[in-house]
């Protein structure tokens, strides 16, 4: 059992999160989310906010709490091979019942088709909340460029 090593970034002026399904091994090793090089997460939220590339965790940081955007993942422990979504099992979800107390989250969307699928599973009825599933910024979803994930997450953040 693999325990998400990983802290949730938000502050109280939060009004979207953010959700993925669990860190990368690259990610874990990093100790912040979508920590491999090829993972387009940072890639398009740069883009999404006409800003440029996020380098630094501490930028990272910055940028979300300014964005008003809270990041974090359905899940708090599983078992997991590599980084591979396809191989979770004996999930774990986290709380995220203190971000909801302490935010003004409006919006809530998951990374991904695999962090929508344990978020319904496990989440959205213990908090009442639907979640939009936005396309995966995953290496592994080569279906969507990084022209047309920027056009996507842009028409569903921006309209928040």
């Amino acid at each position: 059992m693999i325990q998400h090593p990983i802290e949730p970034i938000y502050d109280k002026n939060s009004k979207i999160l953010i959700l993925g399904s669990f860190p990368s091994v690259k990610s874990r090793e990093e100790g912040f989310f979508y920590g491999h090089p090829q993972n387009r997460f940072w890639r398009v939220l740069s883009a999404v906010y006409k800003v440029e590339t996020l380098l630094t965790i501490e930028e990272k940081k910055k940028f979300l709490l300014e964005n008003h955007i809270a990041v974090w993942d359905v899940i708090q422990s599983c078992n997991i091979v590599g980084s591979s979504d396809s191989s979770i099992k004996n999930v774990v979800p986290n709380d995220l019942q203190k971000i909801l107390d302490e935010a003004l989250i409006d919006k809530i969307f998951v990374n991904g088709k695999k962090a929508e699928q344990l978020y319904k599973k496990y989440i959205q009825l213990e908090i009442g909340r639907e979640a939009i599933c936005l396309p995966s910024t995953s290496p592994a979803n080569a279906a969507w460029s990084l022209e047309s994930l920027v056009e996507k997450w842009s028409k569903e953040m921006l309209n928040s």
